[in-house]
């Protein structure tokens, strides 16, 4: 069974960075695409990046386009995600997670990580 485990989230002021990670163990993280997504309370769970299983190919949700960067480290089986420019809206927990393929939605995703919290605020 694969397990991921997301790390990063923190408090920080607008206008700020953050990198999260997903560190997968228990399989063949390279077998696998990678996707972020979010969930603030009360709102649907919604999606945030995605790449490939070779790194080689990424999508971003409109919301995060020129300011999100998927990324990932096979050698480490980490999946990281670099955001900048955090507005107050970015407020929300961040889950990694795991396909056979590139998708932009969660029916698609078979394994999910904890969450990471982030929150922007001044």
């Amino acid at each position: 069974q694969v397990q991921l485990a997301e790390s990063g989230g923190a408090l920080v002021q607008p206008g700020g960075s953050l990198r999260l990670s997903c560190v997968a163990s228990g399989g063949t993280f390279s077998a696998y695409a990678a996707g972020w997504f979010r969930q603030a309370p009360g709102k649907e769970r919604e999606f945030v990046a995605a790449v490939s299983r070779s790194g080689g190919i990424t999508q971003a949700a409109d919301s995060g386009k020129g300011r999100y960067t998927i990324s990932r480290d096979n050698a480490k089986n980490t999946v990281y995600v670099e955001m900048h420019n955090l507005k107050f809206e970015d407020t929300a927990v961040y889950y990694c997670a795991g396909t056979s393929a590139l998708a932009m939605v969660t029916e698609h995703y078979d394994y999910w990580g904890q969450g990471t919290q982030v929150t922007v605020s001044s």
